[in-house]
Parts: structure tokens; sequence; C-alpha cells
């Protein structure tokens, strides 16, 4: 190890790099690793988090961390740990860059970008067009992860307000994922073969089905991706004014959430729906569509999605006049969003709030939450959503 230290440090580059595995070797941590991305492409992320962390203090190969890394990175981004997240991203990165593997060089850089928007930094176009470049560069270009990008990059563009790049970006992922197809109940087969080949002994035969498993969940997570892509877009078209378009897009997303059984991404779907409801003067079948998504989010155990389902369930209340419910729905989204250490959802609830507050005259504690909002960086955080909201209810 000394050696290889020393040329490290004459070359640049990680230890990492010079300590590839012989092609074709196959061990129980690599069974394991392909059995911990079968459980991220399957969403079963609280899963793959123990199998990650186990698999790391077991002190694999210098060779699989990059991959170990950013896998469990990604389970800890899919349950809003960013913290835990983003120092796992950065090391495999650099591992990533040192053995040249330029497609997982592109998803690293786009996990990246997603943890920038999700923290409010600066960097987060900055880095979703790096992911896309790098990305681009392979030949063919893999349509999956290049629709994959383009959502981030889209996400990224929401979080700073350019509604024009985030419609041309959405519009972009949709046209690219639009030809990906799912066999989610084959790769489960898959998964179940490779679990019970380890089980019996056969690493090499484990690992040739979990690989299986992986490659067509992989193809499942892309349809995620494209729901994802026309629920956000159809968040963008709302704030334009443009319901029809918005409707259209909801529409879609929920065909793809109920043909491919994607749980999560029906729930934020429904907020989506309940959200356009609120806006055409619906007040009952928006809260029917908010109640939907909050027990299919707590059945999930999608902490996320619950929070933002009490956010709309109070707003909901406060447009019905029940004044307590509002309070109670608002105070659990509030404590969800500081639980996720989700900033930037969690000012926007303060504002939301102390606006309501405002309304009835509770002048004093409509102030404690406005300090709380007035505290981001980033100014109009405040958006005067319900104010456009009561008109549409009473039009």
């Amino acid at each position: 190890m000394p050696t290889l230290e020393h040329i490290a440090r004459r070359t640049g580059k990680p230890v990492e790099f010079f300590l590839a595995e012989p092609a074709g070797a196959t061990d129980d941590i690599q069974a394991r690793l392909l059995e911990l991305e079968a459980l991220v492409a399957d969403g079963r992320h609280a899963e793959a988090i123990t199998l990650g962390t186990a698999l790391l203090d077991r002190g694999p190969s210098a060779f699989r961390l990059g991959r170990i890394r950013y896998v469990l990175a990604h389970a800890y981004l899919s349950t809003a740990q960013v913290d835990r997240a983003a120092p796992l991203l950065a090391d495999a990165r650099s591992h990533f860059e040192a053995v040249n593997d330029i497609a997982m060089l592109a998803e690293c850089i786009g996990a990246q970008a997603t943890v920038a928007t999700m923290t409010q930094a600066k960097d987060s176009t900055f880095l979703a067009e790096q992911a896309l470049s790098v990305c681009r560069r392979l030949k063919p270009v893999p349509a999956p992860t290049e629709a994959r990008l383009l959502g981030i990059l889209a996400a990224a563009h929401v979080a700073n307000r350019e509604w024009d790049q985030a419609v041309a970006a959405y519009e972009e992922a949709i046209q690219v994922g639009s030809a990906v197809s799912d066999l989610r109940r084959a790769a489960r087969g898959y998964a179940a073969l490779g679990a019970a080949y380890r089980a019996a002994g056969d690493i090499e035969a484990a690992a040739r089905f979990t690989s299986r498993s992986v490659a067509l969940l992989e193809l499942f997570r892309d349809r995620d991706a494209l729901a994802k892509s026309e629920h956000d877009l159809a968040q963008v078209l709302i704030r334009r004014g443009d319901l029809a378009a918005a409707r259209l897009h909801l529409d879609r997303a929920l065909e793809l959430c109920s043909e491919f059984d994607l749980g999560c991404g029906r729930s934020l779907t429904l907020l989506g729906l309940s959200e356009l409801s609120i806006r055409e003067g619906d007040i009952d079948r928006a809260h029917d569509l908010a109640s939907e998504a909050l027990e299919l989010a707590e059945r999930l155990e999608e902490a996320a999605s619950i929070a933002e389902a009490h956010v709309a369930l109070g707003r909901i209340a406060d447009l019905s006049g029940d004044a307590d419910e509002a309070d109670r729905q608002l105070e659990d989204a509030i404590r969800g969003f500081e639980a996720m250490g989700l900033r930037e959802r969690l000012l926007q609830c303060h504002g939301i709030y102390a606006e309501i507050l405002e309304r009835r005259g509770e002048l004093a504690r409509a102030y404690v939450h406005m300090k709380e909002a007035l505290q981001a960086s980033r100014p109009g955080l405040l958006r005067r959503e319900h104010v456009q909201d009561r008109r549409l209810s009473s039009a």
C-alpha cells in the first residue's frame, strides 16, 4: 500500500485508481452490491441504507467503494437525508473521475445537482448542465440517463424561478424518456432468484440474476422519473395559470403511476391534482385528493409526501374556514420538514402559515412564522398563493 500511495501522489490520482479488481471476479460483496442496487431501484430505501452501511463497514476493495458510496447516497437522497448523501457523492465522484467511468460520473454529478437544489446552493444549474454534458460524451447517448438528468436540470430551474427554462427542460425530458419501457415484475423475479442462489452459496449465479434484476429495475426507475417530469411540468404550468395544459400532464403522470405501480409518484400526482382543484375552486375535490395522497404516503412511509399533504390539507382547511384543522395540519407539516432538513420547503411553509394567521388577525403568531420565513436568503420566497386561492374559491 505505501508504494501505491507514493504512485498516487506522483500521478495525482487516488489510490483506488490502482486497485481495480480482476475482470470476472465475483464474491459475496459483489453479489451484495448488486442486491443493494436492486433495493434502491425498487424504492426500498430503508433496507438499502442498512445494507449499504453494512457493506462499507466490511471494508470492501477500493475498486467497489465508488459504486457502493453512490448507491448508498442515492438511498439517503430518496429519504431526504441530504447531509449523509453529500460526502458520499463527493467521494464517489472522485473515484469515477479517476477510473474514467463516464456513465457513472454523469449520474454522480447529477445527484450532486439534486443535493444543490435541495439545499438551495447556487451551483445547482451548473452541476446539472455539467452532468448532461458528461452524459452526452457517451456514444450513443443513453436515453434513460439523459432523461433523468434533464429532469434534474428542470428541477434546478424551478428552484431558481426560471420558469421558461424549466418548461423546456421538462418537455425534453418527457420526450427523451417516453421511449423507455418497464419490466418490473420480471425484475423482481430475477431478484428472488438471485437471493435464492446466494442463500445456496452459488455466488456466480446470484450475481448473474441480480444483475438482470438491476438492469430491469433501472428501466422502471426511468418510468418513475418520467412520471415525476410530467408532474413537475404541471406544477410550473399551474403557476403560469395554464390549468388546462397542467391537467393533461397530471393525468398522464397518474396514468404512468397506475400502469407501473409508482406509489410515491402517485401520492405527489394526487397532490398536484388537489392543487389544480384549489385553483379551479373545487375545494371538496381538493380535500378528497389531498386526503387520499396523505393516506398513500403514510402507508409508504414517504416522509416528504406526508409533509406536503399536510400543507395541502392545511390550506384547504383555511379556505373552508376551519381554523383549528388548518393549524393542526400546518404544524404537522412544519414538524415534518424540520425533521427532514428540507430548509426551503420549511421556510415556505412558515410563510404560508404566517399569511393565514395574518388574515385571521392573529398578528403575534403570524409574526413568529414570518420571522422564520424571512431568514431565507432567496428573495420572493413568500408566494402570494393563498390570496389568489381565496379569490379563486370565491369567484
